[in-house]
């Protein structure tokens, strides 16, 4: 199965913080599923980690790329289609990681693991 992270989910898994539920870390360690970190959500840490929002030891190129490796993960990048994909989206949620986030999910029929119930009301497949 594929999967999409949600920022949270990944940096929570990094920290290996108890807040990630026991189905989640299952799916995303199983070794049968794909697990997808999209490009906004490097763009969104980076953006915060510039701001002192978050806090990220060393460098977040260096520091995503080795979590990234480390992990197994895989990176999904925006499209054309993705990013307009975002204009069929009712105005529910207004991050627009968020919006890219959901409009990737549906786009591609990738379950989204997140703890944001706000993503639901989308219609996305989720896991938590």
């Amino acid at each position: 199965m594929k999967v999409l992270l949600d920022t949270h989910t990944l940096l929570w898994w990094i920290d290996d913080r108890p807040s990630i539920s026991t189905e989640c870390r299952r799916v995303i360690a199983a070794s049968e599923n794909l697990v997808y970190v999209i490009a906004a959500s490097i763009w969104e840490m980076a953006i915060k980690s510039s701001l002192g929002k978050l806090r990220i030891p060393g460098e977040i190129g260096s520091f995503f790329s080795e979590h990234i490796k480390r992990n197994g993960f895989l990176t999904l990048d925006i499209t054309a289609s993705h990013a307009l994909g975002v204009l069929r989206l009712p105005s529910i949620h207004k991050d627009p990681f968020d919006r890219m986030l959901i409009s990737q999910s549906l786009s591609e029929n990738m379950p989204l693991l997140t703890n944001d119930a706000m993503v639901r009301k989308y219609g996305v497949t989720t896991v938590w």
